[in-house]
């Protein structure tokens, strides 16, 4: 039962004249602690507009642990927030050894020559019995910094951690012993042409293709979430490698990497441009990223959270395997960058998790004291929206839109699936109700490999991958479906169910338009229609929102191997990602189906119905699932993991073919981390190759595709080298979207 503090009720979070009295709350509480304080506060949101930079920069931070501890005070779970604060506190000492010791001391006198030669595991062996019997990263730090308090009577294990820490830093051995951890790093150089460090390449028949180094092949298992992101010590990490350049004014990051301004324009603004011609113009929403950074790392998570929320109240639908354009623009362009998404998505992750946690996080998307211009939403306007397309655009406009006093009606052509009115406050009628706090954020979640898609989010909901956690859409519609001023409708088509003059006839002031891209390309060359020729787009879509995926459904989503994606972009990775990972669920599915049937019948009875074709396609399905079936159990007598990805890339495996180099693709100019992700799952990427017709088999279906082979020179250019032919029993095409 949630008891807030400061005589409020949990009804007036969601009200006007509630968070009016939430905030002069906070106000009280500020000015007893820090008179000076409040009225610095008062002052700035008297008159934003004259505060500075770096002044509203300094004054958020000033602030950020009295709203830790008004925030605690208020959900009541004071002691749960002082010992989160404490679990930050105590991984300190790992980056500050990480930094002065590891990166420079050992690393400046041991040369990596030397450090070859070191015999790591015995050393580590005798820290261990020094440990007392427990080695590991915070250990390490803890001791070292005990023997640096008197360096000469600890000078010999000082110099063996010093010894250790170069072989773990500078010798190959080293390195692949501690990669898993943090304090052995130091961050490499970055070669714009080299940006996939675990990828290898090779050139068969003229085509130069890249394939993952075998041991770093990661065996994905199923349709679950495939990454959960940093924990803890890996946010800090980042938030500790960031050098908080805001003081500087130079938080490229979040306002991106500008040229200098010229004599005769002194007052525009040019950005920059990656090696790969991407303009580096950092955040979008211009987050406090430095500033949001600092917090964290004095251990204030929800200070940290409410920074972020300032300029991105949306955080769910951003941070890690969603964008990176902060990455882009980070200071550090000579090497690796800050991995602020990772610590974007970990410092929410860690509000979540506290009791109430969610409502924490619901709570400062409407009343935000860091936010100086709009810290509550504006008094109603009498004015009404209709937003169409319930996608990351028009989830995100409809928020600030309530914020802005507004009343918004968000709509999406797809079927919207109610959630529980205990949650969410709407009952199927669409009446609304009382609904309950949601204590625990684990209630709302649901494994990723079972869940129904419920239509909310758009491209996040039916084009994303797996590899972000789509728990957070449902976080992110009850933001928006618990505030009395937003109603949501599914199965609408605006242009069609509902037309502008409908709208305008109901009283809509406004409509916004948040449908997406335009439709896809498709192949303009012979068979290019053919039987297994499917958009990726599509492909996605139906995968996502029929439940093929699932093992209990009765989705007829049919893929054959191998596969070939035409393209080089994000989607072109998608598309290969997931269909590798399909094709396992497919022949999984229909084996087990064929048996039960066999079982209930007989084989014969089971194949009497099937054409030749049908014969032909059960027959490869058949064989290769009992092959994945026997090398799960070999696997399992073993206790390894099975080797899957192996049978699939035997059977053909997924191929993309892009018709420039990989360096010119979209993927890698724009997210090169996720086209090493995929190639870590196992698929193929083909450079220089370009459509020119599909070979169709004697059932007029899909059996190969021929390339116009090019050999790519520069970025640019290429020359004409002939033809390529792949066989492909699907080709997805992912060649962008036209207006």
């Amino acid at each position: 039962m949630l008891k807030l503090g400061f005589g409020l009720k949990f009804a007036d979070l969601y009200q006007c004249d509630g968070l009016a009295q939430l905030d002069a709350a906070f106000l009280a509480h500020l000015s007893k602690a820090d008179a000076g304080l409040v009225e610095r506060l008062r002052t700035a949101r008297a008159d934003p507009g004259v505060l500075e930079a770096r002044s509203e920069s300094a004054l958020l931070l000033d602030l950020a642990p009295h709203l830790d501890r008004f925030v605690a005070q208020l959900f009541g779970i004071a002691n749960e927030v002082i010992a989160l604060s404490g679990r930050h506190s105590a991984l300190a000492p790992l980056y500050e050894i990480k930094r002065r010791f590891v990166q420079r001391h050992a690393a400046t006198r041991i040369k990596p020559p030397e450090a070859e030669a070191i015999d790591g595991l015995a050393i580590e062996a005798e820290l261990k019995a020094q440990f007392g019997g427990r080695f590991d990263e915070l250990t390490f730090a803890l001791k070292v910094t005990e023997w640096q308090q008197d360096e000469a009577r600890h000078a010999r294990e000082l110099d063996l951690a010093m010894r250790y820490a170069a072989w773990a830093l500078q010798s190959t051995a080293g390195r692949e012993h501690t990669r898993e951890g943090v304090l052995f790093k130091a961050p490499a150089k970055t070669d714009p042409q080299n940006l996939l460090h675990r990828a290898r390449s090779h050139t068969q028949h003229g085509v130069r293709s890249f394939t993952i180094r075998p041991e770093y092949i990661r065996r994905r298992n199923g349709f679950a979430l495939t990454d959960g992101g940093t924990d803890l010590v890996g946010a800090l990490d980042q938030a500790n490698y960031c050098i908080w350049c805001h003081k500087q004014g130079k938080d490229s990051c979040s306002k991106g990497l500008r040229e200098k301004p010229t004599a005769d324009q002194p007052d525009r603004v040019t950005f920059r441009k990656s090696p790969s011609g991407i303009k580096l113009a950092g955040c979008p929403l211009e987050e406090k990223i430095s500033e949001f950074h600092i917090a964290k790392t004095q251990g204030l998570a929800i200070a940290a959270l409410g920074i972020i929320a300032i300029d991105n109240p949306m955080v769910a639908a951003t941070g890690h395997r969603i964008c990176n354009d902060c990455m882009k623009a980070c200071i550090y362009q000579k090497q690796e960058p800050v991995n602020i998404p990772e610590a974007e998505t970990r410092t929410l992750k860690d509000v979540l998790e506290l009791p109430w946690g969610f409502e924490i996080y619901s709570l400062l998307t409407r009343w935000n004291p860091l936010n100086i211009r709009t810290p509550m939403p504006k008094a109603p306007s009498g004015r009404k929206v209709l937003v169409a397309g319930m996608g990351p655009a028009g989830f995100t406009l409809a928020h600030f839109l309530l914020n802005d006093g507004h009343a918004v009606v968000g709509i999406d052509g797809l079927k919207i699936e109610p959630l529980p009115e205990a949650v969410s406050s709407v009952r199927a009628d669409g009446a609304r109700v009382p609904f309950e706090p949601v204590r625990d954020i684990n209630s709302l979640y649901e494994d990723l490999n079972n869940r129904v898609m419920a239509g909310f989010g758009g491209v996040a909901e039916y084009g994303i991958t797996v590899r972000w956690d789509k728990n957070f859409l449902k976080i992110i519609r009850l933001l928006l479906e618990r505030r009395a001023e937003f109603a949501l409708y599914g199965g609408i088509r605006f242009g069609g169910t509902l037309t502008v003059e409908d709208a305008v006839e109901l009283g809509f002031d406004h409509i916004a338009l948040c449908m997406g891209a335009g439709k896809p390309t498709v192949l303009d060359i012979p068979n290019g229609l053919a039987r297994g020729v499917r958009t990726a787009s599509d492909f996605l879509m139906a995968l996502q929102l029929t439940g093929a995926a699932k093992a209990d459904s009765l989705a007829n989503m049919q893929l054959r191997l191998p596969v070939v994606v035409i393209g080089g972009g994000l989607t072109a990775i998608d598309a290969a990602t997931e269909s590798l990972a399909y094709y396992v669920v497919q022949v999984e599915k229909f084996l087990a189906r064929y048996e039960t049937l066999s079982r209930e019948t007989d084989e014969d009875s089971v194949r009497a119905s099937w054409s030749d074709e049908e014969r032909e396609i059960a027959e490869e399905f058949l064989s290769h699932a009992r092959a994945i079936r026997q090398e799960r159990n070999e696997a399992e007598a073993a206790a390894r993991e099975p080797r899957i990805i192996e049978l699939l890339q035997k059977w053909g495996g997924v191929t993309i073919a892009y018709r420039r180099r990989l360096l010119d693709s979209p993927s890698y100019t724009l997210n090169h981390e996720e086209v090493e992700k995929a190639l870590e799952e196992g698929i193929v990427f083909a450079e220089g190759l370009t459509p020119h017709a599909i070979d169709l088999d004697d059932y007029g279906a899909v059996r190969g595709i021929e390339f116009r082979k090019a050999d790519p020179g520069a970025a640019g250019t290429s020359e004409e080298a002939g033809l390529h032919r792949l066989p492909a029993h699907t080709i997805f095409v992912a060649a962008g979207t036209q207006p």
